[in-house]
């Protein structure tokens, strides 16, 4: 490759570079940042919300039927009980999910309560609509930039600019004339700001390009799918309204068996189980229990349904369907995990909160650096 033709591709590279880093910044700034924090989702929710977290124990000893009636008792008439989560490790409270009265959200899905509840005792220490919590607005930043609709979508193409931008980075860090390791020193240039960008950007690239792909990855489910022969993921198909979606129908008004005849015979299919969560059956041709179990041992539960008519199960393994699985094949479940950090430990946690931290620095140095070439430049020009 000739020395022209190297410099024109530096040059091109650099523009292009430029104009992801500065002229999205207002976009990926907030959507890595809100990424770093959600890594530590867990732990911010339970410093912003105590309450929610303040236990008696950790065993779960009342029948399932109790936790629903105190839950029903601390929505006052605001929802109608929809779900049932057991706690997942010790200090976890029952949570419990109804479906409220109230009209539903901006975008038609209904509105939800959530009451948490003390496992040992049943007693209800808290209720609050999550969707309008910080911890969850967080979430929607990331997931969609709060931009109702199209937002996915959106998130999706700015991932595809931030692996852009981390390639062209390392492009553009490679030294030109030198061997690579010589790029690792802190004293490039007189500049402690293009030093203090490079170095930052060359840590950073592949952790970040690897948090942009899967990023993809996410937002466009249906496209990522296809394209690696993998499961439809849930609720696949054409975009539907939530009135037609039947994921969103209203849940029965008056079942047949009793919550604790429910979750008794999905136990009874899968001897040694647990209780992990639980839904109501709602409206449709063929109401039924969907009750998830955990068998000592596994990471994954397993999902039964329990007819509600006549009390007959039906197993479905491998539905995993704990929060943060990202769908039924193993393949996305790993993407999402590498994505957000869950069950990947400290180490990789850090790197992802570092990498998220990083494109408010790069952009900010980026931008400096961008508007000092653009003075001296002015500063040259004849009178």
């Amino acid at each position: 490759m000739t020395h022209s033709l190297m410099a024109r591709l530096r040059r091109l590279w650099l523009t292009l570079h430029l104009w992801l880093g500065v002229g999205l910044m207002v976009a990926l700034v907030p959507l890595s940042v809100s990424g770093a924090l959600l890594v530590w989702h867990d732990a911010l929710d339970r410093e912003l919300y105590a309450s929610r977290y303040a236990v008696s124990g950790p065993a779960a000893t009342q029948p399932a039927s109790a936790y629903a009636a105190a839950a029903q008792a601390a929505f006052a008439g605001r929802a109608t009980l929809t779900q049932l989560r057991l706690p997942q490790k010790p200090g976890d409270p029952v949570v419990a999910v109804g479906r409220m009265v109230a009209p539903g959200a901006a975008n038609g899905r209904p509105r939800t309560l959530n009451a948490w509840i003390d496992p040992p005792t049943g007693k209800a220490l808290a209720t609050a609509e999550v969707a309008r919590t910080a911890t969850m607005v967080t979430h929607r930043l990331h997931g969609q930039l709060l931009i109702p609709g199209v937002g996915r979508k959106v998130v999706g193409w700015l991932g595809w600019a931030m692996f852009v931008s981390s390639a062209t980075g390392l492009w553009l860090w490679w030294p030109r004339h030198a061997n690579p390791l010589k790029g690792l020193r802190w004293r490039r240039s007189p500049s402690t700001l293009f030093n203090l960008h490079h170095m930052v950007g060359f840590w950073v690239c592949l952790p970040l390009a690897a948090l942009s792909i899967t990023g993809v990855y996410i937002s466009f489910p249906q496209t990522s799918h296809a394209l690696l022969g993998a499961p439809a993921p849930a609720g696949g198909g054409a975009r539907r309204s939530a009135s037609d979606d039947p994921r969103f129908a209203p849940p029965l008004a008056a079942p047949r068996l009793t919550m604790d005849e429910a979750v008794a015979a999905a136990l009874a299919a899968a001897p040694g189980a647990r209780l992990a969560s639980l839904n109501v059956p709602q409206q449709g041709k063929r109401p039924a229990w969907r009750i998830d179990v955990r068998s000592p041992g596994s990471e994954a539960n397993r999902t039964i349904r329990v007819d509600d008519a006549d009390g007959m199960v039906k197993a479905r393994d491998g539905e995993g369907s704990a929060r943060g699985e990202g769908g039924p094949d193993p393949f996305s479940r790993w993407v999402r995990r590498l994505h957000d950090g869950t069950g990947m430990g400290l180490p990789w946690r850090l790197v992802i909160t570092l990498a998220g931290l990083a494109p408010l620095i790069l952009s900010v140095s980026g931008l400096v650096m961008w508007l000092r070439r653009r003075g001296r430049r002015i500063a040259l020009r004849p009178v």
